[in-house]
Parts: structure tokens; sequence; C-alpha cells
């Protein structure tokens, strides 16, 4: 039996999840969304993504309420894609499964992520053991680790290799 297109028949809060978010892409481009990436070209050269295969991302994504379109520039017509109170709540799911592709796969550490108030590494479920809370997604710290490459050739990548809070736009290099 071939696996069908969607989900529809089945009565289930994942399946209807993977209904939105369940492409190969789509997550990559919420990870990419939390990071702070907001502009297209970024959002290409960052993931080396197919140009048709990324405007229908954008597209679903905001019409799931996920990202948010906002034009920055008049002329030429340019917009941005900010992400949601919907798309930040896909934040732990995200989180859990690089942390659990690392532990499985005993991957070396690409990313750290910190609480911003008092530099330490959170846990397993997003809380920071040192203050007992949990870290809201504008408080976390992205630091660089040991398994990245230090000299990437994309704009995005090259933003990455600095400590940075995530939700805040990228300031890349022009493409």
């Amino acid at each position: 039996m071939s696996l069908g297109k969607d989900y529809a028949g089945q009565q289930c809060s994942m399946a209807g999840a993977l209904e939105v978010v369940g492409e190969r892409w789509t997550l990559l481009v919420i990870r990419d969304a939390l990071y702070g990436v907001r502009r297209y070209n970024d959002f290409l050269a960052h993931l080396g993504i197919p140009r048709a295969v990324l405007a229908s991302r954008l597209q679903a994504l905001t019409a799931e309420g996920i990202l948010e379109k906002r034009r920055y520039q008049e002329s030429p017509p340019r917009d941005e894609y900010v992400i949601t109170e919907r798309g930040i709540a896909l934040w732990p799911v995200l989180r859990s499964l690089g942390r659990w592709k690392r532990e499985q796969y005993e991957e070396t550490q690409l990313r750290y992520f910190r609480h911003a108030d008092c530099g330490t590494e959170l846990g397993s479920y997003g809380e920071c053991p040192t203050c007992a809370v949990v870290v809201p997604v504008a408080d976390v710290v992205v630091d660089p680790g040991p398994g990245l490459d230090p000299d990437p050739a994309d704009p995005v990548s090259r933003a990455l290799l600095k400590p940075r809070r995530l939700l805040q736009p990228i300031e890349s290099d022009p493409v």
C-alpha cells in the first residue's frame, strides 16, 4: 500500500500537525525564522532550497499563520517573513528533534542554546537548570558549537557564528 498525500482519514492530532509542518523543508524554514532569517534570499542561501519550493513553503506557512509577510521596501516591492506566536510555539519541537539527533547518533554539538540572563545551557525541556524556569524563546541565545564549519559560504551561516538571541533579525551580508 502506498503512502497517501495527506492524513485526512486519520483522527490524530499528530497527523493534523504533519499536514501543516510535515514536509521535508518546512521545519527548516521555521528553524531559520527562529534564528532570525526573514528575507527570501537569506532563506534561499542558507537552506540551498529550490526557489519554487521555498516560494511554496513560505506561502503555505503564511497561509497557516506560522509566518507573517511584511513589506520592508516599496520600490522595488520587497517583503520579509516574520515568525508569529504560532510559529514560535514550534520551538520545543525543533529543539527536541535536534537534541534527539545529536544524542542518538553521537553527533558533535553544532550549537548551544543558553539562557540569556545567566548563560546556562538549556536543559532537555528548554528549562534553565540554574534559574529553574522554562526560558522563553526571546531569551534564548544560540552559540556556535565545535561541529560548525568555521568558514561557511552563505551569509546566514556566517552571522550564526557569533552568539545571538533567537528571533532577532539576521543582518546578513549581501548575497
